[in-house]
């Protein structure tokens, strides 16, 4: 973006300088043209004591001053007089009274021939000026059009695509720094997303697979507790022995469905977080922004204080993005099961970790539901009304030990804080 800013600054300066120096040469030659012939006529009356030394002027030591002419006080011939004043008036004149000590002696007139302006001078400065302006004009728009315009085009028919679960074909990469890095993005994101539809369609595959296969072994210890319960039921067994040997197979085979659900449970837990994490170093303020980039101005749109106490920008380890998938979850746990009042984010360390607290105001769960808060789709008694699925704190703890850290819950007096621990 710098380079593009640089044009536009670029071609305001040689717009001004242009603008500036065309103006300053056209005002100079219509000053010298209005100006120039009075400072000769000033000379000449400067240099004169008496009316007739205005013979000793020759018009042609002047560059402006065409005749000069005079007429006496005492000239007393009316057709003079009117000559005088009235003809020559298609011309450039100036009718000066000349005083000597105080006294009118006559009346000079000069008659002036202007410099014509110079117009195909100024047409082809003003035409030049414009010409220049316009190939600047042009640069940006080509510019503009070449590495802003067009790879937008190319990039406008995507979203739709996604939207319509298209994910194939590659998206081309520019060479533009404007759009360069966003064309990758969103190259990425649809390999992201074909891969993640392909994983989809796998896990689907199997877990119909797996439901047939766990439906088929499920059917045999059902149909023996049916068999055992049906003979208990119409006294086929008459010893007591029979009959306690046949409820030790109905618990048995019970015990057989009860593990076929477990895997069931199992195997879906594992898909849910079938999630990579990529641990590395990071900054700790480079985490915060992007957090707070967010929600800083979410929280002042629902009016709610957000309070950020000072921390050290320290090097951590983990996975940013991940790092911020976290907090995203306890902001949005905040908004939800909060009061709306304040929220505060505190850093402290213990055991060379760094601990990130996110306290927020509000009614505290019971004990009871205090010790499931972790727990995969449980959700407490104030959810109702609110969408969720009850993972949301699951996926955060899962996530901080896949990056070696930890999240756990405090009760307060007024509200509720989470704890996240990164090493």
């Amino acid at each position: 973006m710098k380079r593009y800013n640089y044009i536009i600054v670029f071609s305001i300066f040689v717009y001004l300088v242009i603008g500036f120096f065309s103006g300053y040469a056209i005002l100079s030659m219509e000053e010298q043209r209005n100006y120039g012939y009075r400072v000769e006529s000033h000379r000449i009356l400067n240099q004169m004591k008496t009316i007739e030394d205005i013979e000793q002027f020759k018009k042609d030591d002047f560059e402006y001053i065409l005749d000069i002419d005079y007429l006496h006080v005492q000239t007393d011939d009316p057709s003079s007089v009117k000559n005088f004043f009235d003809e020559n008036y298609q011309k450039q004149i100036q009718i000066i009274p000349f005083y000597h000590e105080q006294e009118l002696q006559g009346y000079i007139k000069f008659i002036y021939q202007l410099p014509q302006l110079n117009t195909h001078y100024v047409f082809w400065i003003l035409e030049g000026s414009l010409l220049i302006l316009e190939i600047l004009i042009l640069i940006v728009l080509f510019d503009m059009r070449k590495k802003l315009i067009q790879p937008f085009q190319r990039l406008s028919h995507i979203p739709l695509q996604l939207a319509k679960g298209h994910f194939k074909g590659e998206v081309k990469e520019e060479k533009s720094k404007y759009f360069g890095q966003f064309m990758w993005g969103i190259g990425q994101l649809k390999d992201s997303l074909d891969i993640s539809q392909k994983r989809q369609l796998e896990l689907l595959k199997e877990k119909k697979e797996m439901l047939l296969s766990l439906s088929h072994d499920m059917k045999t210890p059902l149909n023996l507790i049916k068999l055992y319960s049906k003979a208990l039921e119409e006294n086929i067994y008459t010893d007591k022995q029979t009959q306690i040997q046949a409820i030790h197979q109905i618990g048995e085979k019970a015990s057989e469905i009860e593990n076929y659900v477990e895997e069931i449970i199992k195997s879906s837990r594992e898909d849910i977080l079938n999630i990579q994490v990529k641990n590395e170093d990071f900054y700790l303020q480079d985490l915060m922004e992007q957090v707070l980039s967010v929600y800083d101005e979410q929280c002042a749109l629902w009016h709610i204080e957000l309070i950020v106490h000072p921390y050290d920008n320290k090097i951590v380890n983990g996975d940013k993005e991940r790092c911020q998938e976290v907090f995203e979850n306890l902001f949005e746990n905040a908004f939800k099961y909060g009061d709306g009042r304040q929220i505060e984010i505190s850093f402290f360390e213990e055991d060379y970790c760094q601990l990130i607290r996110i306290f927020n105001t509000g009614t505290t769960v019971s004990d009871t539901e205090f010790n499931h808060l972790f727990d995969s789709f449980f959700r407490g008694s104030n959810s109702h009304g609110q969408k969720g699925s009850g993972l949301g704190l699951y996926i955060c703890r899962e996530l901080m030990q896949k990056m070696d850290g930890a999240i756990y819950a405090e009760k307060c007096e007024d509200g509720m804080a989470f704890v996240v621990v990164i090493r």
